[in-house]
């Protein structure tokens, strides 16, 4: 049984590494992960933006894998919470909206500032960075979160990672204290 529901961002699962990171949270029952088609659009949209090596059809396969793998994660009939959810900025009620649905513990977002304490103190939700929310389940349960991380790299084939290229990668995308409570474990990596 996961230890955590948690709404991922669209920000958490653009950039790859950190997308596959949480999606690998979830395979081994550490997160219940949650998300809706609308944060699906925003990081695929995002990405298509920035990598014209990617194709749609290629990232709505990731999308549909991911929907396969994590079990109960996709949150529908939302929609009419937003607008009552003044408190929030604009573009993120329908985050906020989902987690309400949802039934999440936290928001996992890199853009803290748009979710307000005491406005997601009201909806009994809480926000965190993702660095902030890997080192907090390193600290409940290491062995699952190393257990991940080690399918993670061992799943990277295109191409393969070592371990300190792995937590290099997490690097680059701000997972600072993440990689290096991890650097720790890199045996079992």
């Amino acid at each position: 049984m996961a230890l955590v529901t948690a709404l991922y961002d669209a920000n958490v699962l653009y950039p790859a590494p950190v997308r596959d990171l949480f999606m690998w949270l979830a395979q081994v029952d550490l997160v219940q992960a949650k998300w809706s088609a609308a944060i699906h659009d925003e990081w695929i949209r995002n990405l298509l933006a920035n990598r014209n090596d990617l194709t749609r059809e290629q990232l709505e396969r990731t999308r549909d894998r991911m929907n396969r793998h994590a079990g109960d994660c996709l949150v529908t009939g939302y929609e009419h919470l937003i607008p009552t959810l003044t408190d929030i900025d604009q573009g993120d009620r329908h985050v906020v909206a989902a987690a309400i649905v949802g039934g999440v513990d936290v928001i996992v977002t890199r853009n803290l500032r748009h979710f307000p304490a005491e406005a997601l103190a009201r909806h009994r939700l809480q926000s965190q960075d993702p660095d902030e929310f890997v080192v907090e389940l390193l600290g409940l349960d290491p062995e699952a979160v190393c257990k991940a991380v080690h399918l993670q790299r061992v799943n990277l084939r295109n191409p393969p990672r070592t371990v300190d290229e792995l937590l290099e990668a997490f690097i680059r995308n701000e997972l600072l204290r993440t990689a290096e409570q991890l650097r720790r474990h890199a045996d079992i990596l």
